[in-house]
């Protein structure tokens, strides 16, 4: 059945989302590794993504750990070159679609104030039909609930929506949802996804 909406994650399937790349190249892979060991810092994005405020959580954490506060500080200061570069031919699809009048929702883990920046930066972030943002939402993927609330907002039948996101975790909970998933590894599979579901030509997606 050809979908009647598509629904876009956003770190690692419009704009890249690798913090360890970051470390890796500002305080070098081992002094990562170490801090990645002793800092949950994944654990700390997720409480921005669930709607904590952006720089009271980042600097909070920095102040637990006083050894290594300068290099988590960096997770706020130096988030733009941390959620970066944009994947250009996902921006071309995304847009795509929507020049042949398909909507386009985003379904996003992102904090409020730090989706807010990243808009300044990356205008296509407030280009979506529907943002669905999990800091404004309270909740995160791969949480059936979040895939819930979409649900109950677009009033789409989970058999119409068309879902692609770069975590299996969040791919399974959409299908046991009823979606049309996509495992996205690459700008190229998710054209070919497109085109092979209908709702663009080679040419279009490419």
């Amino acid at each position: 059945m050809t979908p009647q909406a598509v629904v876009f994650d956003i770190g690692n399937v419009l704009i890249e989302w690798q913090p360890e790349r970051f470390y890796d190249s500002v305080i070098g892979s081992e002094r990562r590794k170490a801090m990645f060991a002793a800092v949950d810092l994944h654990g700390m994005n997720d409480k921005v993504d669930t709607g904590h405020h952006f720089t009271e959580t980042v600097y909070g954490t920095a102040e637990d750990y006083p050894e290594w506060r300068d290099e988590i500080r960096m997770w706020h200061d130096h988030w733009i070159e941390m959620a970066s570069p944009v994947i250009d031919h996902s921006v071309r699809l995304m847009s795509a679609l929507q020049t042949k009048g398909v909507p386009v929702f985003s379904l996003t883990n992102f904090g409020i104030q730090s989706y807010d920046f990243a808009a300044t930066h990356y205008p296509f972030l407030r280009a979506f039909d529907r943002d669905y943002i999990s800091g404004h939402m309270g909740v995160i993927k791969p949480d059936a609930r979040i895939f819930e609330m979409l649900e109950q907002s677009c009033g789409i039948p989970p058999a119409y929506l068309l879902f692609t996101d770069d975590r299996p975790d969040n791919i399974a909970a959409a299908q046991a949802r009823g979606w049309q998933v996509h495992l996205f590894e690459g700008p190229q599979g998710w054209a070919e996804r497109l085109v092979s579901a209908g709702l663009l030509t080679q040419e279009e997606a490419a």
